[in-house]
């Protein structure tokens, strides 16, 4: 029988139960910042162009998720998501919160390193956090450093000067970075990184980026690990954050051989064009606000940022190969669960957009997602499937490692455990999902829903079942529907032939919205603008008292 634990023993809080009799593997769980699907999905044309080898590896070596989705646009927000394995009450990244707003975690908030932590994991953590330094501290350790920022610390990281200067290499500076225009589109604006050399101008090697730091960084502490649990066994859980490829993009100019053979495989997606001619019709307002601040106007910026975008995630590919070499070397990694996924998505010149944004778009929605499991086995049978097509969500990776660690939390997880989907035996979840909108550029509260939708009459489609995601957007007059396997990411929300689509998928959102007391800032909306298509009860639509 499993025991009854508390986080804080002293307290009782955060109580769970813990088997402590069951497998115990070592865990490595990477994330990536801002990951635009075209980098990482088999169907898209530049695939077979990149050179990411080590993610490649994780891929094919354990199961991929195709239909894998973020519960936020931003960092934050999405990083509460994950950790806690339940939807944020942050809805607005640190720097451009309203006082008052919340952009933290709380400290009475639990996450599941925590919980990892107080089940005999020892835990380590290196690189961004963006969710207050409270918990990483409570669950890594008071020698954590997590920096809490949306950029890297490239001149305050007293840990990567030294590390610099153990190079003998000076700290970077950008050469001729991409640069935007501002709303006149004359002005110079924004600056999206690009080209960075030493300080002195000379050529910055490879190892000296900070993707290449934080992987060193990770081996260290894996080191570190090792040498605490020698005598214990304990097995060790490791989350390295990297920042790239989110820019300012930092690509070292030894990359440029490299960028010449990418630059000709760039093509600008149809929306782009679109965009630029002014003629671009039934776009929500929003988009609009998100062109004026980082619409690349420039046909040939535009190229250069996406160029900037791929070397980024070659040099991201290969910090991450420093590290899977550090498990190698130990001779972790075959035993080993290790997560690899990303944050949230990147539009990467659709639209004309860059970055992403608080549009429920699938591109800033979409994130890589793969797991391999301990010897492919994780105590079940070791034929994996390469694939899942099932759609799931960030929320899903605490309740998994949860089950890895044999730990059952008493409080509400919002996710489910991705394990029985890893060994083919559930294809439905039980729990659907949303994606959050909220503050960032501009405030746009809206709310994306997900379905797989069969063939028949309700609703009819003529091409089989087929992945949407429906964006209802509560300060614009238009709504988005998106066929997620559609790479031209038409809305489809106007179009007669998928009319009874879109009013299914705003019944089911009315449903999940009007069946949790969380989403009554939306549901109250939400029903008067759709009340035609929802089956509501007769009565008062004021709410007098809260229950």
């Amino acid at each position: 029988m499993s025991a009854r634990r508390y986080l804080d023993e002293k307290t009782g809080a955060h109580p769970f139960h813990h088997d402590a009799d069951g497998p115990r593997p070592h865990v490595f769980f990477i994330t990536a910042d801002m990951v635009p699907p075209e980098s990482y999905d088999p169907e898209s044309p530049m695939r077979e162009h990149l050179r990411t080898p080590n993610l490649d590896r994780l891929m094919g070596q354990g199961t991929r998720f195709t239909h894998a989705f973020s519960a936020s646009p931003l960092c934050g927000p999405s990083r509460a998501c994950y950790l806690t394995g339940r939807y944020p009450y942050l809805t607005v990244n640190e720097e451009r919160a309203h006082d008052g707003s919340e952009f933290a975690l709380r400290a009475s908030d639990a996450i599941f390193p925590e919980y990892l932590k107080a089940a005999g994991y020892a835990t380590k953590h290196v690189g961004k956090c963006h969710v207050g330094t409270t918990k990483f501290m409570d669950a890594f350790g008071e020698n954590d450093t997590p920096w809490n920022r949306w950029a890297p610390p490239l001149e305050d990281d007293d840990g990567y000067l030294r590390y610099l200067r153990d190079l003998g290499v000076q700290p970077p500076t950008w050469r001729d970075p991409v640069v935007g225009l501002r709303p006149d589109r004359r002005t110079p604006g924004n600056s999206l990184g690009g080209w960075v050399v030493q300080k002195g101008g000379e050529e910055l090697p490879e190892a000296a980026t900070y993707s290449q730091y934080l992987a060193w960084l990770a081996g260290e502490h894996l080191a570190s690990a090792l040498t605490q649990t020698e005598q214990s066994g304990d097995p060790i859980y490791l989350q390295l954050d990297f920042f790239a490829p989110h820019q300012p993009f930092l690509v070292p100019t030894c990359y440029e051989e490299r960028a010449r053979e990418l630059e000709e495989r760039i093509e600008l997606p149809p929306t782009y064009f679109e965009a630029m001619s002014g003629k671009a019709q039934g776009w929500p307002r929003v988009y609009h606000f998100y062109l004026k601040n980082w619409g690349l106007y420039d046909e040939r910026t535009a190229r250069r940022y996406m160029l900037m975008n791929f070397l980024q995630i070659e040099a991201l590919d290969a910090a991450l190969g420093r590290f899977l070499a550090a498990l190698d070397e130990c001779g972790l990694y075959d035993d080993s669960l290790i997560i690899f996924a990303g944050d949230h998505g990147e539009m990467n010149c659709e639209r004309g957009l860059v970055d992403k944004g608080v549009y429920g778009h699938p591109k800033v929605a979409r994130v890589p997602l793969a797991v391999k499991l301990p010897g492919g086995t994780c105590g079940q049978t070791p034929r994996l499937p390469r694939t899942v097509d099932a759609m799931v969500s960030l929320l899903d990776l605490a309740p998994t490692l949860l089950e890895v660690a044999g730990v059952t939390p008493a409080a509400r997880l919002d996710g489910e455990s991705l394990l029985p989907l890893i060994r083919g035996e559930k294809q439905e979840r039980d729990q659907p999902f949303i994606f959050e909108c909220g503050w960032h550029v501009c405030p746009n509260p809206a709310v994306s829903y997900f379905a797989q939708l069969e063939a028949g009459p309700e609703p009819h489609l003529r091409e089989g079942d087929r992945w949407f995601m429906y964006t209802y957007n509560l300060t614009s007059e238009f709504d988005e529907l998106y066929d997620l396997d559609d790479p031209s990411y038409r809305n489809l929300a106007g179009a007669d032939e998928y009319a009874e689509v879109k009013v299914e998928m705003i019944r089911r959102l009315g449903a999940f919205l009007e069946a949790d007391p969380r989403w009554t800032c939306y549901w109250h909306t939400f029903r008067l603008d759709k009340y035609e298509h929802l089956d509501m009860a007769q009565g008062d639509f004021q709410m007098f008292r809260p229950k």
